[in-house]
Formats: structure tokens, C-alpha cells, sequence
């Protein structure tokens, strides 16, 4: 078993970024962490079988950053962290394969938890628990938060309504039709809180057992091929719940709905994606502001696990979210750019009474 700490080779400022293989285990993986001025950084292992390491280099190194964004804006005392393994979790995954990541995750003493992502599920975090105590997100048996798309669904959806607020004057989804793009674990709960509201859901997913789950809890749900017939479906709201980069060019170009508010990460498939938005006049909610649901549900481990406190704080991202829009509008900016301001106003004034995190 081999680790390396290294300075991020692309200029993002991260603080450490560490190489972990274990030739017996057959683990690849990769952490990053790019700020802990708010406290430790704690973000989801994603599991998931790239092309090749630069791929998850790249990967590993945008999610970490965006978790330290959306941290701050939850106003969590935490920093920005996150982790890759490389693999197929279908035929990869393993518990000596786990139980090797979970001793790398402990050998950073604290200045990373670890939590659920892409390819990976709170029955994982038990295994990874047996071998490091910085970890989060594990089943309710274990005194853990359990699955925690459940309130990044929940969060999501608030910034839903508070979009809908901005635009149309009502936070309600009512008579609305929402386009929902990946209906697993994220996607599949957002379209439970819109079928309650009362709105006219649509949705696609690259595995047709989850459009077929979704479609058995709720009758009403149509489907469709793939998302490049969502986008062009007559939507009012477009809902990302899959990988990043789902925001291209393309995708923009198509697209009918007057706001894009999802649970995906990274969303913009590059810098000048959200003008692209602003100049078809769709208003895009942040997707590091809206899908804070799911950290602040892990998060609250490290209290002793409420849901009804982690909901509660959950909620919260109905307010945030509204502000964002407001302030992008008074200052004549995307709303990416306000998000960014305010979370880099509190890690400068918050995080300079800490400095770096030490366990």
C-alpha cells in the first residue's frame, strides 16, 4: 500500500491532493481536499470506472472545489474535500478494496471525511468505517444519516421552488412540467416532491430499470428516449440529476424551459456556458447551492445524527437560493458569480480566524 501527497499541477489553489494504490486490494484512488479555512473538508467517494487517471485526476479536482463552495454557502464549518476510486463498482467493488481506501482516508488524520457519492452507498461507508473513524453518511444501523440524496433531493427541490418564485412569482411547481434528467437516487425522490406539488413530470435515465421504478411510484410520470429528447420536450423547468458537464452548448441551445435547477454536479460544461443561459434568458440556480441537502444530511453526523435538525437546515437552501438570484440581478451578474461571492466572502472572513485545519 502506496500513497503520495502532491500540490495540484492545474494552479486551483487545492491544498493537497493525494494518490492512493494498493496493489493487493487492486484500489486506485484519488483525494483531494482544496480548502479546510472552514474546517475539515468532507465530501462523497465517488466510484466510477474512468478512461484513465487524468480523467479522475480532473474529476476529483473540480468536485473537490465545488464542495468547498457549497460548504460555505451552507453555511457549514467545513472545507472542500472529495475522493475517486477508479473502477467499475459493479465488478470492482470490495470490501478489501474499501477497507484499503478507508486506511488511506485515516491516514489523513481527520483533515478529510469521507462520505457517499456516484457508485457508492451508506452499506459501503460501514465497510470503509471498520478501518477509519473520519467517515460519514452510513446506514441508520450504524447511527449514521442513511442515504443522503434523500435531502440533497430535498434541498433541490426548494431551490426549485425558490426559482420558480423568482421567475414567476409563486413558489409553487403546480401545473409546471419539469424535464428530470437521471432518475436514481437523487432524480427519483426530486420527482416524488414534484409529483406532490402538483407538477407535470418527464423524465429519461441511461438505465431503463430506474424509468421503470419511477414510473411504477408515479403512473402520471412520462418518459423519454434519452436526454437529448428531453431538452427539446416543451419544459418550464430542466432538472439535471446525472453526471456533470450536462449543460453544454448543445443542450443550452435547446432548451425551451425557463430555469435549470438540478441535483448534478458541475453542471457547466465550461466557462461560458452560463452566458450562453443568460442570454436565452434561462435562469440557472447554482448547482452547488441547491444540492447542499445531501452534505448538510451527512454533515450532521458529526453532531448525532436529527434528520428533522438536518431538514430543517436543508430548508434553508429555499432562502439561499432566492438570495443568490437577487444579488446576481442587482449586480448585474450570472448567478454562479453572486453564489461565488458570497461563499468567498465567508471563507475570507471566517476562514482567516482559522488558517489551515489541523486535526
Amino acid at each position: 500500500m502506496v500513497g503520495s501527497t502532491m500540490v495540484s499541477p492545474f494552479g486551483g489553489g487545492h491544498e493537497q491532493v493525494v494518490f492512493c494504490q494498493d496493489e493487493q486490494s487492486g484500489l486506485k484512488a484519488i483525494v483531494a481536499v482544496w480548502s479546510t479555512a472552514l474546517g475539515p473538508g468532507l465530501g462523497g467517494t465517488r466510484f466510477y470506472p474512468y478512461a484513465d487517471e487524468h480523467a479522475a485526476l480532473a474529476d476529483v479536482l473540480a468536485l473537490s472545489r465545488a464542495m468547498a463552495y457549497k460548504a460555505s454557502l451552507a453555511g457549514l464549518d467545513l472545507g472542500g474535500g472529495k475522493a475517486v476510486i477508479i473502477g467499475d463498482p459493479r465488478r470492482d467493488k470490495s470490501e478489501a478494496r474499501l477497507r484499503a481506501y478507508g486506511r488511506f482516508v485515516e491516514s489523513l488524520n481527520g483533515r478529510y471525511y469521507t462520505a457517499c457519492d456516484v457508485g457508492t452507498f451508506p452499506e459501503d461507508m460501514d465497510v470503509i468505517a471498520r478501518e477509519t473513524s473520519y467517515v460519514t453518511g452510513r446506514t441508520t444501523a450504524h447511527g449514521g444519516a442513511g442515504d443522503s440524496s434523500v435531502l440533497t433531493a430535498f434541498g433541490v427541490f426548494q431551490g426549485m421552488r425558490a426559482s420558480a418564485e423568482f421567475i414567476w412569482g409563486t413558489p409553487s411547481l403546480s401545473g409546471r412540467r419539469v424535464g428530470v434528467a437521471g432518475v436514481g437516487k437523487v432524480g427519483r425522490h426530486l420527482v416524488g416532491h414534484l409529483i406532490e406539488d402538483g407538477a407535470d413530470v418527464v423524465v429519461t435515465d441511461v438505465d431503463p430499470r430506474a424509468v421503470d421504478a419511477v414510473q411504477a411510484a408515479y403512473p402520471s410520470v412520462k418518459a423519454v428516449a434519452d436526454t437529448a429528447s428531453l431538452v427539446r420536450e416543451p419544459l418550464d423547468v430542466y432538472a439535471p440529476c446525472a453526471l456533470g458537464g450536462a449543460l453544454d452548448d448543445e443542450t443550452v441551445a435547446a432548451l425551451s424551459a425557463r430555469i435549470v435547477c438540478g441535483g448534478a454536479n458541475n453542471q457547466l460544461a465550461h466557462t461560458g456556458t452560463e452566458d450562453l443561459l443568460s442570454q436565452r434568458e434561462i435562469v440557472y440556480a447554482p448547482d452547488y447551492c441547491v444540492n447542499a441537502g445531501g452534505l448538510i444530511q451527512v454533515a450532521d453526523e458529526l453532531d448525532g445524527f436529527s434528520f428533522e435538525r438536518a431538514k430543517a437546515r436543508a430548508e434553508r437552501i429555499y432562502a439561499t437560493t432566492l438570495d443568490v438570484l437577487h444579488r446576481a440581478k442587482d449586480e448585474g451578474v450570472a448567478p454562479s458569480t453572486a453564489a461565488d461571492r458570497i461563499a468567498e466572502q465567508r471563507m475570507r472572513e471566517v476562514g482567516r480566524l482559522r488558517g489551515v485545519w489541523l486535526p
